[in-house]
């Protein structure tokens, strides 16, 4: 298939409210639990290690999903073409219910992590095969559309979780964090049931166990080393050392292995084109630039400027408001023009700048400014995920659009995972570098607050304070890095129409 043609429209249903209406809420629920389950944990962690125990072993908890959400993406994909999406989706819905009441039942922080486990290779199925149950649904025009829902529709669940963990944690104890899934899980098993069943390719399914091993080899190292990168201490440089060149070696024998295989886990084929290649790397920069504003702004408002979660949160709100908006608004633009890699190609350059003048001029903002600075931002960067998967799933055609799916959700994955470790890894060196007593007392205000500087004489307090300002604007400065880098990506895509 041509890279610019288009692939035939999957349906004979014309795009309609009824279709809008029998699809998307049928992947919106599942798309939501995923995203949701990466970030409601977080702050009922210090719960988790008062009742369970092993305070040194409960990062495991959000690192175990993370793993197995990874490394579960392009089975599905893989499977899902074979076997038809539904029918894996309802699986994946499954596993996922098992392991959210596996987690409920954790009596230990090592049973805790195994069920993480399982409760992540359920959520790698919902989130790769919600994007590509809208390609197999929806007209290619229309899936812009769609995609900017589900975009928008994953930035509020990433949202929303750190909020509704804290308040279901407060209300019900920790396990609620995890037994909410049931209900919802079963409510998106009778939406997945709306959706018309597709029978797959009817390809035999040949395995690729050793490709499955290389993979797992290559990830779970590779995601344990940026987790670990976000705490510079040099005993743990070796250890980091070690998982990265294990991580290395286990990538170029699963390239080996990927090209000599019958039926391959990751279709190397697919990603040597131009406009899938370039796609998933623009979705990697692009996962690297969001999930760092929203990890590292709240430390900001935290330490530098004294705010309270909720007047964090309300600093926030216009962040994840603007991406859902600025998706919205491309899906609409590609769905009636059909123009695709024109949009981020332009809106990522106002994106940039204003990265940049965040990391010139953070410390001279207002909070309202801050705020306004933030929701324009996060407009323009909204222009890219949903471009990036129509792009993929058109290249990749209707029976390959399970792998399209999961090699933009993997980009966007380890992206996130390698960019928020380096911001980190930049904030705390630089910290090291001013001064090695700012970077002990930055640890010590976000465990207790920025009331631990009011101990120190007012000069000393002006002194530290500059220089957390200081580390924080390089550590934006790298997240400017990141958006020019999808910029070069958007102007390189090669397909810009469908």
């Amino acid at each position: 298939m041509r890279a610019g043609a288009p692939d035939p429209s999957p349906s004979a249903e014309p795009p309609s409210r009824a279709l809008f209406f029998r699809v998307f809420p049928s992947v919106m629920l599942p798309m939501f639990l995923a995203m949701l389950d990466q970030t409601i944990v977080a702050t009922a962690l210090p719960a988790i290690a008062g009742s369970l125990g092993g305070v040194e072993r409960v990062s495991w908890v959000v690192v175990s999903y993370l793993i197995a959400t990874t490394v579960a993406a392009p089975v599905y994909g893989r499977l899902g073409d074979l076997l038809g999406r539904r029918r894996l989706m309802v699986a994946a819905i499954l596993v996922f219910i098992a392991g959210s009441i596996l987690c409920a039942l954790a009596r230990s922080v090592e049973f805790l992590t195994a069920a993480r486990v399982l409760q992540g290779l359920g959520g790698g199925g919902l989130m790769t095969l919600s994007q590509a149950l809208i390609g197999e649904a929806v007209p290619p025009r229309e899936r812009a559309r769609y995609q900017s829902y589900l975009a928008a529709n994953a930035v509020t669940a990433s949202t929303l979780g750190p909020v509704a963990g804290g308040l279901l944690t407060e209300a019900f104890g920790w396990t609620s964090v995890f037994l909410v899934n049931v209900p919802l899980g079963l409510v998106a098993l009778l939406l997945t049931a709306r959706l018309r069943a597709s029978p797959g390719s009817g390809a035999p399914v040949r395995l690729d166990p050793l490709g499955f091993l290389f993979f797992i080899l290559f990830v779970a190292p590779l995601l344990l080393a940026l987790e670990g990168a976000h705490r510079i201490e040099w005993h743990m440089l070796p250890g980091t050392a070690a998982l990265v060149a294990l991580a290395l070696l286990s990538l170029f024998a699963l390239v080996w292995q990927e090209g000599r295989a019958a039926s391959p886990l990751l279709p190397i084929g697919l990603l040597r084109q131009p406009a899938v290649w370039r796609s998933d790397a623009m979705a990697a920069c692009h996962g690297a630039t969001l999930v760092s504003l929203l990890t590292f702004v709240p430390l900001y408002l935290r330490v530098a400027r004294g705010l309270t979660a909720s007047e964090t949160g309300l600093i926030l709100l216009p962040l994840t408001v603007g991406v859902g908006i600025g998706a919205m608004l491309t899906g609409q633009i590609v769905s009636r023009t059909g123009r695709t890699a024109v949009v981020p190609s332009y809106g990522l350059i106002p994106a940039v700048l204003l990265l940049l003048l965040l990391a010139g001029w953070v410390p001279r903002l207002s909070n309202a400014e801050l705020a306004i600075l933030l929701c324009v931002n996060a407009l323009f960067l909204g222009t890219v995920m949903s471009v990036v998967q129509v792009t993929v799933q058109v290249v990749a055609g209707q029976n390959r659009l399970g792998a399209a799916a999961a090699s933009v959700q993997f980009s966007r994955s380890v992206g996130a995972a390698f960019g928020t470790a380096l911001v980190g890894a930049v904030l705390f060196a630089s910290l090291a570098a001013l001064d090695p007593d700012a970077a002990g007392l930055f640890g010590e205000a976000l465990a207790h607050g920025p009331g631990v500087f009011a101990s120190l004489p007012a000069e000393r307090q002006a002194v530290v304070a500059s220089e957390i300002t200081l580390a924080f604007q390089a550590a934006f400065l790298t997240m400017a890095v990141f958006a020019a880098g999808a910029l070069a990506l958007a102007w390189s895509l090669p397909l810009r129409r469908i």
